[in-house]
């Protein structure tokens, strides 16, 4: 398996996990708040990282105020979109640089294999973060594992 692929094997997971998070919080009647502002930061963040590789305008805030159903627009679209992205990325590609401002302003320099794999990274931290807002207010959070993905046949 080459880097490429495994990247987008990993991408497959996140848009999987990403589903799972959501679909455990419209499942209850008044989700806890903060869960919902982690799942709005990860979709965000997740659209910022791309909009930065596409050298594209950020078009949302980091931690934008979304409601559920805007995280499911957002679940919805971003899988699509990294999709396109990865299918135009080469193996090359991967280790070429990027130029970028984050969102303080100051100005880093990344290869691009090491972005893609941060958003990945990024999402499943604020994933078990949810995981543990979602316990403390005494629900059953998603079971969003890359390994059960696996062994269930979710990611191949």
């Amino acid at each position: 398996m080459t880097m490429l692929e495994h990247i987008r094997r990993l991408f497959a997971y996140d848009d999987w996990a990403n589903r799972e998070v959501l679909s455990a919080l419209q499942a209850i009647d008044t989700p806890p708040t903060r869960s919902i502002s982690l799942l709005a930061h990860i979709v965000s963040a997740e659209r910022l990282w791309l909009e930065r590789l596409l050298v594209q305008k950020q078009t949302l805030p980091v931690w934008p105020l979304f409601t559920l159903e805007q995280c499911k627009l957002e679940v919805d679209q971003l899988p699509g979109l990294w999709k396109s992205y990865l299918t135009s990325l080469s193996e090359a590609g991967l280790s070429r640089s990027l130029a970028y401002r984050n969102s303080k302003g100051e100005k880093f320099t990344s290869q691009k294999q090491d972005i893609v794999l941060h958003v990945v990274m990024h999402s499943a931290y604020h994933r078990g973060q949810i995981a543990a807002d979602m316990r403390a207010a005494g629900f059953t959070p998603a079971y969003t594992d890359f390994i059960h993905a696996v062994r269930q046949g979710l990611v191949e």
